[in-house]
């Protein structure tokens, strides 16, 4: 069962909006002192005043030390939920590969690398990253997006099997479709395979709060996921054909 989260201090990065504004929302109402961050200044302002939250707007893996201070000195919870729907091909600009690494995955290393040092100190400290289904699985259309989203995946496992037994926390949330703006900007890809079981943010939220009382790595706000996953895994054949089929339905239809 988790921890009362009354007073706790916790960071929602991407937090202007979607996913990251249910998670904000969700953590308020359960008594946490919170920092939300979004890069658009203004709409970090409006979630945090909604919230009674802090607003600390800039680059997501940037303001560890400002929203520390902001929090009286410590973060228990980092959900590190900012992200980049990037789409495209292996022929996606490099400016395009660059951005999705360094938001996808390696904001995630950099917020780790000054959260740890302290968390393993005090034996304690929870790391929530949302990942998305396409890093157990893949996107259409996204090349850069889902070879990141796995990173981000890995990322996450990696620091779950490393520290569980320190007293780190770790969740990895891997929706499919979920209605934000995101979703639209996938485009006719997210139309085909996303929008028919898209969800509502605060689905997401309701999941991870779920998965934290359970005491789970693994979050899935999709549940039929895990069937997708294990599939994929036990028949790789098989679930590429399956995939290879999408690709040319969405291929006909563009």
């Amino acid at each position: 069962m988790v921890e009362s989260l009354q007073g706790r201090s916790v960071v929602v990065t991407g937090a202007g909006g979607g996913i990251g504004a249910a998670l904000a929302r969700r953590f308020a109402a359960a008594g946490a002192r919170l920092v939300v961050n979004d890069l658009d200044a203004d709409r970090a302002a409006s979630v945090a005043a909604e919230t009674g939250a802090t607003a600390v707007p800039g680059d997501a893996s940037a303001i560890v030390d400002e929203a520390r201070d902001a929090l009286g000195g410590t973060v228990d919870v980092w959900c590190a939920n900012a992200g980049l729907a990037s789409g495209g091909t292996e022929a996606a600009d490099p400016e395009v590969w660059a951005a999705a690494w360094d938001v996808n995955v390696m904001a995630h290393v950099r917020a780790a690398q000054a959260l740890l040092p302290g968390w393993l100190e005090r034996g304690s400290g929870r790391f929530v990253s949302t990942v998305s289904a396409a890093g157990l699985l893949t996107m259409i259309g996204a090349a850069p997006y889902s070879v990141t989203k796995h990173g981000a995946y890995a990322f996450a496992e990696w620091l779950s099997l490393t520290y569980r037994h320190r007293g780190i926390k770790v969740h990895a949330v891997c929706p499919q479709g979920v209605r934000t703006d995101m979703l639209t900007a996938a485009g006719s890809a997210g139309e085909l395979v996303l929008a028919p079981t898209a969800i509502e943010p605060e689905d997401v939220a309701d999941a991870l709060f779920t998965g934290m009382a359970e005491d789970r790595f693994l979050i899935l706000p999709h549940p039929e996921v895990a069937g997708y996953y294990a599939g994929r895994a036990a028949e790789p054949d098989r679930w590429l054909t399956t995939m290879n089929h999408i690709q040319q339905k969405w291929e006909a239809g563009r």
